[in-house]
């Protein structure tokens, strides 16, 4: 394989810049590829990130190779939907990142050592016009900081950070009781048939949820991946077992079926840890 500027490298981003390029024609392109924008495209964003990162969890390289494919087009679409107002091509994007890169590793380029979080703070000072010993506040920092996450993330770098400060629980039990407040106080809100506040409720028992994964050095979003799949794992045995249809079943039968598929897995893999 050659190395990220070996010419087949560069002729196959060419011609993938050319291939968007052409979709996003006014005169001969593709109408839906023409009608997008960078808000339009962050669903498709998204959705093309968490399929690489389910593709990395299956080891497939196959699939992790035609998933990276896709979101590579995503960056290359953005790139072409900014350049075409004159705003910053792909170019830029790829001179940027390379220029933080060897900013943020001055211990492999050259250059006096410093902790991540110091060059950070001098990068975003700099943003900011103001001096690296004048950082902003943690609670401007952390909003800037999850507004690119997604919020099981987003609430897990808040918990970390509030936590770091000072913010904390003197023990875990604290983080107990406080998970049994907030589902005493969802039960209430389902209860009064308040939808928004029932959201706000579910929104503040899910960010304690955050807190005890923190606390007991557990990843929430691979915890909740692995739910997932073990669910349609299990799903998928019981649609077979009734031929795919489960209209009109007792739950009394579908649990019945669901605890067999479990154990059929077991059988089968041995237990999981955690199950």
């Amino acid at each position: 394989m050659g190395s990220p500027s070996s010419t087949p490298t560069l002729e196959a981003l060419a011609e993938l810049i050319a291939v968007v390029a052409r979709l996003r024609d006014p005169r001969t392109g593709c109408p839906w590829d023409l009608e997008q924008t960078h808000a339009s495209l962050v669903p498709y964003l998204l959705e093309e990130a968490h399929e690489v990162a389910d593709a990395i969890r299956h080891g497939d390289d196959n699939h992790l190779a035609e998933e990276l494919g896709d979101l590579l087009l995503q960056v290359v679409l953005h790139a072409q939907i900014a350049g075409e107002a004159g705003r910053f091509d792909l170019a830029a994007i790829a001179r940027g990142i390379s220029a933080k890169l060897v900013r943020r590793h001055p211990h492999v380029f050259g250059g006096e050592p410093a902790s991540w979080e110091a060059i950070k703070v001098q990068e975003q000072a700099e943003r900011e016009g103001a001096s690296a010993n004048s950082a902003s506040p943690l609670s401007e920092r952390l909003t800037r900081k999850v507004r690119g996450q997604g919020a099981l993330a987003g609430a897990m770098t808040i918990s970390k950070q509030a936590a770091a400060a000072g913010f904390e629980w003197d023990d875990i039990e604290g983080v107990w009781a406080k998970v049994h407040e907030e589902l005493d106080e969802l039960k209430e809100a389902v209860a009064s048939g308040d939808h928004r506040h029932a959201q706000e409720e579910l929104g503040d028992l899910l960010f304690t949820l955050v807190n005890v994964a923190r606390w007991c050095r557990i990843n929430p979003e691979e915890g909740l991946a692995g739910t997932n799949r073990r669910f349609l794992n299990r799903f998928s045995r019981v649609e077979a077992a009734l031929g795919g249809d489960l209209q009109g079943r007792s739950i009394g039968e579908l649990e019945g079926l669901w605890q067999q598929a479990k154990a059929q897995i077991r059988a089968e893999n041995g237990p999981p840890a955690g199950s």
